[in-house]
Parts: structure tokens; C-alpha cells; sequence
């Protein structure tokens, strides 16, 4: 294979990643952090994905990315999400949880690599099969890329397993009860339609 023919596939995969993420509903700066492609490159593939999709169908968002880590924890249904969406991105291996006792569980920031195309792919798979778990999630693509980054933080949100069935649950840092799912706890999530269990 030449250097040539590697870059084109490189650059195929990052322009596929782009528009997976312009799908998704993604803001600029996110596809640039994930992508590596300029702003303005991201934009032209934007306008083409728009002409070519007959011209709407896919909202671009402006401004800042969420970054409110009381979103995943505001009530039962969103950590409800929150934990599938930390459970299917561990079994993507976006995540690598370990145990810290009593019931907590400590991300490895340091085993954690940056943004990349390969990551990026994951994360689209993880986030569709959470879409596909949660019909009508209410954690946007955006949501999901902030969940991620505070999981890896660890200085908001933490990854925690039930303490009577070990499910895996997202909690705020601070909290100083062993966590319990809502099942476990006898708390009913109120269903909507298009919500599997």
C-alpha cells in the first residue's frame, strides 16, 4: 500500500465519523475534537449532507455543549438512562471501570485515551444501541459525549453498581449512600411509550 492510499482511508474515516456525528445531531466543536477536520470543512460536509438528504431532517445546534451534570441525576428516568447509556458504552470499551469498594466504582482516567476516529465510531455505536434500548431517550448525542468525559473525570459523576443486584448506575460523586437501582429500591419508573425494559 502507498503513504498516499493510507491517507485517503485515514481521511475517508474521518469524513464517515463526521457525518455519523452531523446524524447525530453534533455540534461543530464536538466533530473537530473527535475528527480532527477544520470548522470549515465541517461545515461544507454539513451543507452537502443537507443537499443531498433533500435539504432538512437534521438540526444544527448552536452555542455551547451541555455540561450539566445534574441532567443524569435530575430524576428516576434520566439515571435510569444515564446507567444504560454507562452500561452499553462499557461494553463498547468506552469505559473501563474498576473497583474502589462498597459498591463505587472508579474510572481509570490514565487508561483513557483522547478523542479519535476510533473512539468516535464506538461512541456512535454506543450511542445507537442506547437509542435503540431508550426509543425516547432524552440523552442527546451531546449529552452522551459530556456523560462520557464526566465518567472519566470522575470530579461530578461517578460509575457505581446497585448494591442488592450489582447493575451498573451513575451517581453523583458526593453522595454518600451506597447507591440502589430503582428497581431494587421498589421505586417505579413511570414508562412512556417506545421504552423497552
Amino acid at each position: 500500500m502507498r503513504i498516499s492510499d493510507d491517507r485517503y482511508s485515514r481521511d475517508r474515516l474521518r469524513l464517515d465519523l463526521a457525518l455519523r456525528f452531523i446524524h447525530h445531531e453534533a455540534r461543530t466543536h464536538t466533530i473537530r475534537a473527535w475528527t480532527g477536520l477544520t470548522d470549515d470543512r465541517i461545515r461544507k460536509l454539513y451543507r452537502t449532507y443537507l443537499q443531498e438528504a433533500g435539504g432538512g431532517g437534521v438540526p444544527r445546534h448552536r452555542g455551547k455543549s451541555p455540561k450539566q451534570a445534574a441532567f443524569f441525576t435530575k430524576s428516576l428516568r434520566m439515571r435510569r438512562e444515564a446507567a444504560v447509556f454507562a452500561s452499553v458504552s462499557s461494553l463498547f470499551g468506552l469505559i473501563t471501570p474498576h473497583s474502589h469498594g462498597s459498591g463505587t466504582i472508579r474510572v481509570d482516567r490514565h487508561a483513557q485515551p483522547s478523542p479519535n476516529v476510533t473512539r468516535g465510531a464506538l461512541l456512535c455505536e454506543a450511542f445507537e444501541a442506547h437509542r435503540a434500548l431508550m426509543v425516547e431517550s432524552q440523552i442527546s448525542f451531546e449529552h452522551a459525549v459530556y456523560l462520557l468525559s464526566a465518567l472519566h473525570a470522575g470530579d461530578e459523576l461517578r460509575v457505581a453498581h446497585c448494591r442488592d443486584c450489582n447493575g451498573m448506575l451513575v451517581t453523583d460523586r458526593l453522595a454518600l449512600r451506597t447507591p440502589m437501582c430503582n428497581e431494587c429500591n421498589g421505586i417505579k419508573v413511570p414508562k412512556k411509550p417506545g421504552i423497552q425494559s
